[in-house]
């Protein structure tokens, strides 16, 4: 027997999917504005990926970086882009909806999302690498039955790759350079969150080319640098961040050095699956004297609660990927007891729905 919420639920839905329903709230003065929202919400799930490849099409003909230095007329941006005029007045008309551009006069400047957009490079890399995504969306079912992307699980070889600490430096450049590229934003929101003045020496763990640990280094001068990688990721690091202390291996298999009374996992932990997570959170906990910290950041979801980022961005993007899962700060929470942390809180950030910030303590 269906209980009194499932109930409700089969009523409004049958009377949602009732045509006459449907025209009569359309047209009802008290319902009218709800009726029209949810038919916009409706047709940008129709139309979601066209909005996308606007942007990707922008991102690709370099649109706003040419807009920058001041506002052109479509012939210009055309003949900038080698796209037929007519095909970019389209282009610019599509932006123009989505605030990327707006018209002035005759000509086009750059909207307050394509300024939005410019102040933040990594974000155009991530969008410019979204074609390996949208490859693997093209047959939406054949991804979820297969459990793994075609395309962009090549852009990320250590997640697919039986031996990932024998992957060389050309496979993962593509990777360590989105990753390099986006990591500043990231950086800047988590350590204004989260104070390392009192910290003496910090170990990234999965650290990449080093953008985390330099803005650590550039804020706190003082405090002692190590990053934990796989050989081919490190040996790209060490011009970057010289003054670090590298160590090189596979977190998933290789313990981790002692000696750090911080221990950062910054976008880590969901690019894993559940027992690659416990391994982690048991080796960092190894690895950490008593009082040491550990500091997670990355997206969360915020399940139940509905969360387009956690749930739909990053459920299909790493499903694609072929493996990991946005978690809750909650489970991690879980998890972290069991691998024996304490006090563990959750911490203000500028973006949360992009980006989540746990410390805990051994």
């Amino acid at each position: 027997m269906l209980g009194l919420s499932a109930q409700w639920i089969q009523w409004r839905n049958a009377l949602l999917s009732n045509p006459k329903f449907q025209r009569f709230a359309a047209d009802f003065p008290l319902t009218r504005g709800i009726a029209h929202r949810r038919t916009d919400a409706l047709f940008d799930l129709v139309a979601g990926f066209v909005y996308s490849q606007v942007l990707h099409a922008c991102i690709a003909l370099d649109v706003f970086k040419t807009l920058q230095r001041g506002p052109l007329d479509v012939a210009a941006l055309a003949a900038a882009s080698n796209v037929p005029a007519p095909a970019m007045a389209r282009l610019l008309s599509a932006a123009a909806a989505f605030d990327l551009v707006e018209p002035v006069g005759e000509r086009f400047a750059l909207g307050p999302q394509g300024a939005a957009l410019l102040g933040n490079a990594g974000l155009a890399d991530m969008i410019r690498h979204h074609d390996r995504l949208y490859a693997d969306l093209l047959d939406p079912v054949a991804l979820l039955r297969r459990g793994r992307g075609e395309h962009l699980s090549n852009y990320w070889p250590y997640a697919t790759s039986g031996e990932p600490s024998a992957t060389g430096e050309s496979d993962v450049s593509d990777y360590s350079a989105l990753m390099a590229a986006t990591q500043p934003s990231v950086a800047a929101d988590v350590l204004d969150a989260y104070s390392l003045r009192r910290h003496r020496v910090v170990m990234d763990v999965g650290g990449g080319e080093g953008g985390f640990l330099a803005a650590v280094g550039q804020r706190w001068p003082h405090i002692a640098l190590r990053l934990f990688d796989l050989p081919a990721v490190v040996a790209r690091a060490r011009s970057n961040v010289p003054q670090a202390t590298f160590d090189e291996g596979d977190f998933l298999w290789d313990p981790l050095p002692p000696g750090a009374d911080l221990i950062t996992l910054v976008r880590i932990l969901h690019d894993h699956d559940d027992d690659g997570v416990a391994k982690i959170l048991a080796s960092a906990h190894k690895a950490l004297a008593p009082g040491g910290k550990l500091l997670i950041a990355e997206p969360m979801s915020a399940a139940p609660r509905k969360d387009r980022v956690a749930d739909a961005y990053f459920g299909l993007y790493l499903l694609a990927m072929g493996r990991g899962q946005a978690r809750t700060p909650r489970l991690l929470k879980t998890w972290l007891g069991r691998a024996g942390f304490r006090g563990v809180r959750m911490l203000r950030v500028r973006t949360p729905s992009l980006l989540q910030v746990l410390v805990a303590e051994r």
